[in-house]
């Protein structure tokens, strides 16, 4: 799928999202319902589409509605590192700002791998971030959308245009 149809399908999820929160009606409802999957998606399509500040809202909004949750909690770990991953594409020094505040917000997310994962960037060493890279793949396996994000990331470490392993 090229480009168009890519943003073309994100701009269907995206209203599709819209009018499942609405429909939800209750907090439970859009909770528990596939309006989070939706917008998730969403966050997925606007990060590959290099849509930054999009996929950082959806993916903050969908971990604070998750972290106070009992049953969804943990997750909230995994959507404040993907929006960390984009801010740190954008712009590092909110992408810092970002972090503490995640940290503040979600207290686990300190200890957390993806944490380290995001602190080895500010060595701005190559060899030391595609390290850490690894140590992360060994013990949870990248995926796409990951592996391409961390590439993003990778380069803008001061002349790098390296591979990831």
């Amino acid at each position: 799928m090229d480009n168009s149809g890519k943003e073309k399908e994100a701009m269907q999820l995206m209203a599709e999202a819209d009018k499942k929160v609405k429909a939800s009606g209750s907090f439970l409802g859009g909770m528990f319902g596939s309006a989070n999957k939706c917008l998730l998606k969403v966050g997925h399509y606007s990060a590959q589409l290099e849509q930054y500040p999009k996929a950082i809202e959806i993916y903050e909004q969908v971990a604070m509605s998750t972290m106070d949750n009992p049953l969804l909690k943990y997750n909230a770990k995994e959507y404040f590192f993907k929006a960390s991953l984009c801010h740190f594409i954008v712009d590092e020094l909110n992408a810092k700002l970002a972090i503490e505040k995640y940290e503040e917000m979600f207290p686990a997310f300190s200890d957390s791998r993806e944490l380290k994962l995001l602190k080895a960037h500010e060595e701005q060493n190559s060899e030391a971030f595609t390290e850490a890279v690894k140590e992360f793949d060994s013990v949870s396996r990248l995926d796409q959308w990951l592996t391409t994000m961390l590439l993003r990331i990778k380069k803008t470490i001061q002349g790098d245009a390296g591979d990831l392993k």
